[in-house]
């Protein structure tokens, strides 16, 4: 540990919980934001700074400057992953938006079987039997839902999915992260120009939606729309690799 990695940890492991909320208050503030820009409004941006908060504390309690990454790295998965659980506890989502974003999946998973392309939006809302504006609607609710469980690793791991924690992965587990790793790679990359753009300035850049749309020139509720159909796209592409979460006690 260099001496500078030193003076920091020492800083943030002697700090009191109101001097490392004043001194990262704003990257709590940042995420939360980020985050909220794509639940329903009926989600308290307060809460979830709130679980925020407790998050970053918690992060100066276990952060270790040896590890390689720098505080604030290591202190956003943290806050991402407290607010993650305190969604995941309110699930604020209706059941029938559940119900829709699985019958589009599935609807997703059986046109590219059938026609070997992407499936478009129109397509799939003829095959769901709705007007293709309802479907539209659909899509957006089941993004601003936070329904993707990928979606969810990713920002819970930092933009990396993860299927288990490096630490109680058997080789076999170990092997399959990789092949999964390697599909979720080849399945972006195959995903419509505009889709992937999206993307990668949402979990790359960290734009939110309404940035987002002032790049694309489109209004923020179909940017939500475009990133809402290409995480169905993903979920349907790589539906051979669900599975429930392993146990670590297992």
């Amino acid at each position: 540990m260099n001496a500078l990695a030193a003076r920091s940890y020492r800083a943030h492991q002697n700090g009191s919980a109101s001097d490392i909320v004043e001194r990262h208050g704003e990257l709590v503030r940042r995420i939360a934001h980020h985050l909220a820009a794509r639940l329903p409004a009926s989600v308290e941006i307060d809460d979830l700074i709130q679980a925020g908060m407790l998050g970053l504390i918690e992060a100066a309690r276990n952060y270790q400057a040896d590890q390689g990454a720098t505080f604030e790295t290591y202190a956003s998965i943290r806050i991402r992953g407290a607010m993650i659980d305190q969604m995941r506890r309110g699930d604020w989502t209706p059941r029938s938006v559940h119900r829709n974003y699985r019958q589009m999946i599935a609807a997703v998973r059986r046109i590219e079987q059938s026609t070997g392309r992407a499936a478009s939006p129109a397509q799939v809302a003829a095959a769901m039997e709705i007007p293709l504006e309802e479907y539209h609607q659909l899509v957006e609710d089941a993004a601003r839902g936070q329904l993707s469980s990928l979606d969810a690793h990713m920002d819970e791991h930092d933009g990396e999915p993860q299927l288990a924690t490096a630490d109680h992965a058997t080789p076999a587990r170990a092997f399959e992260d990789q092949a999964f790793r390697c599909a979720l790679a080849e399945a972006i990359a195959s995903l419509p120009e505009r889709e992937g753009l999206v993307l990668s300035l949402y979990y790359e850049q960290e734009l939110n939606l309404r940035e987002i749309g002032a790049v694309l020139a489109v209004s923020e509720s179909r940017a939500c729309q475009i990133h809402g159909q290409a995480m169905v796209r993903l979920r349907a592409r790589l539906a051979d690799w669900k599975r429930e979460p392993q146990d670590p006690e297992d």
